[in-house]
């Protein structure tokens, strides 16, 4: 999902995609049971290959795991990206909607988990104009398993409120966000950002939910000039 941002290696970045546990084929893997889980598997790939600071990204859940990571393992943080994602944990009806979830990809599997959330993913203008991108994300959802899809599900419904941990955040951080967003809507990287102390807000036009792959060109961007200029 990361592909359209690696042109950002032309300008000198190392960049590294972590594949997170189960998904992407690692069929072998255990399940995440936590967000936590995702985290150990990070810290391991940067001991392993000798890195000791990043500005770590994340989109949606991968907002969830870069909180947590701060959480247990701040010191390989150099700055942040935090894309169409929230600080709060599930409410009582969001966990209800994850519980739902999980029955639908136990019972229909992974298409059917691929054709309930395409249309809250994608924004409405991304659904109008470029198709291929929707069918694009439909391909990644349904080249994972059950087992990735569930685990992943349940991380998100068991992670801890990260609003707590806002203020503690002392490094450089952009918050992206697209306008059309309706799963994490622009308010939620507002309040993120008014909550931080070394943040930058960039609100992504005609984009959704997965506005790194709908709007690449704004997305590159924004994060381009807060690489060279932040961080």
């Amino acid at each position: 999902m990361w592909e359209p941002q690696f042109a950002l290696a032309a300008e000198g970045w190392r960049i590294i995609a972590p594949h997170l546990r189960g998904f992407d084929g690692g069929a072998d893997d255990h399940p995440a049971a936590s967000v936590d889980d995702y985290v150990g598997d990070i810290v391991d790939l940067l001991d392993t290959l000798h890195i000791e600071d990043v500005v770590v990204g994340g989109l949606s859940m991968g907002g969830y795991v870069a909180f947590a990571l701060w959480r247990l393992a701040a010191r390989y943080i150099r700055g942040l990206v935090l894309a169409d994602t929230k600080s709060q944990a599930d409410t009582p009806e969001g966990i209800e909607g994850r519980k739902r979830m999980l029955a639908l990809v136990r019972d229909k599997g992974v298409s059917a988990v691929a054709d309930e959330m395409l249309p809250k993913l994608i924004g409405e203008s991304t659904r109008r104009d470029n198709p291929a991108i929707v069918e694009a994300v439909r391909a990644m959802i349904l080249g994972n398993s059950t087992e990735a899809i569930a685990g992943a599900i349940t991380a998100m419904m068991t992670r801890p409120d990260a609003t707590p941990l806002l203020s503690t955040i002392r490094v450089p951080t952009l918050v992206l966000v697209g306008e059309e967003d309706t799963l994490t809507p622009p308010p939620m990287s507002e309040s993120i950002n008014k909550a931080m102390s070394d943040t930058e807000l960039v609100l992504i036009s005609k984009a959704g939910h997965m506005s790194n792959l709908e709007q690449p060109e704004a997305f590159n961007g924004a994060l381009a000039r807060f690489l060279s200029r932040r961080v």
